[in-house]
């Protein structure tokens, strides 16, 4: 009782966390995800042994670039990116019995693509025509949330086919179609209080943050599994750490901008 409590506790202030920043201003919501961005990297850095200084830099550099913001908005800021980039390179070339190949290396572009790149395009969803819409990615949060309980509970309740039972021996086919339905379903709803998008846009990102969320979340099963971990962290007291409750965003959040801003 006490553990369920503490669960409800820590998921609740997470939430208004999440909402609070978004809703507050669009500086809030870029400080809020940037801090977010940073705690994933730190938990993927415990996992797979991720050389954080270089990763931290750069992840600042494009985050705060991409987001806008007139901190890094300068003349000379793609130089220095490109140099940034290119020092680990220059690290691993001269440093001895290390080869450029070496896991490490991979390590380090792998923490770029998996989380940086994909926190950057998360901070672009909500603007439309360079307007801030904050209740878009209010909705994309919500009906990933909306996946992840139905999901649970119709998978334990009536799941029986694993869905990938290598990796995440808990995932069912049937609790990843009570999840997609649960999300259909919701984008009717939000779309009559989200108005900046239409019903059918609402339905399809429904369907991109479930399929691309599932994803997600084996990736960072996967990544778990091979360090040996059952969560990424215990930072958020019943939840585990940010990138456990993150990793569907994480992984659905470029291609719902791809959709919106590309397609």
């Amino acid at each position: 009782m006490r553990e369920l409590l503490v669960r409800a506790i820590s998921g609740l202030i997470y939430i208004s966390v999440i909402i609070g920043s978004i809703l507050y201003s669009k500086e809030s919501f870029y400080l809020v995800f940037y801090l977010l961005m940073l705690l994933c990297l730190y938990e993927l850095k415990i996992m797979i042994k991720l050389s954080y200084k270089w990763t931290f830099i750069i992840a600042t550099l494009l985050y705060f670039r991409f987001a806008n913001l007139p901190i890094l908005d300068f003349k000379y800021f793609h130089f220095f990116l490109i140099i940034s980039i290119f020092i680990p390179f220059i690290y691993q070339l001269f440093k001895s019995k290390i080869s450029l190949t070496s896991s490490k290396l991979g390590h380090y572009f792998l923490a770029l693509a998996y989380i940086v790149i994909p926190f950057t395009l998360l901070t672009q969803i909500p603007f439309i025509n360079t307007t801030y819409h904050p209740k878009i990615i209010i909705g994309v949060f919500i009906l990933i949330w909306i996946s992840d309980t139905f999901a649970y509970i119709v998978g334990s309740t009536l799941g029986r086919t694993k869905l990938y039972e290598k990796v995440s021996p808990n995932k069912t086919v049937e609790g990843a179609l009570g999840g997609l339905v649960a999300a259909i379903i919701g984008s009717y709803f939000i779309s009559k209080y989200v108005t900046s998008l239409s019903l059918t846009n609402w339905i399809v990102i429904a369907s991109i943050v479930v399929v691309f969320g599932i994803l997600g979340d084996l990736i960072e099963s996967k990544f778990k599994r091979e360090a040996g971990v059952k969560d990424s962290s215990n930072f958020i007291p019943g939840h585990g750490g940010f990138l456990d409750r993150l990793d569907s965003v994480i992984f659905a959040a470029p291609f719902v901008y791809v959709y919106l801003h590309i397609i």
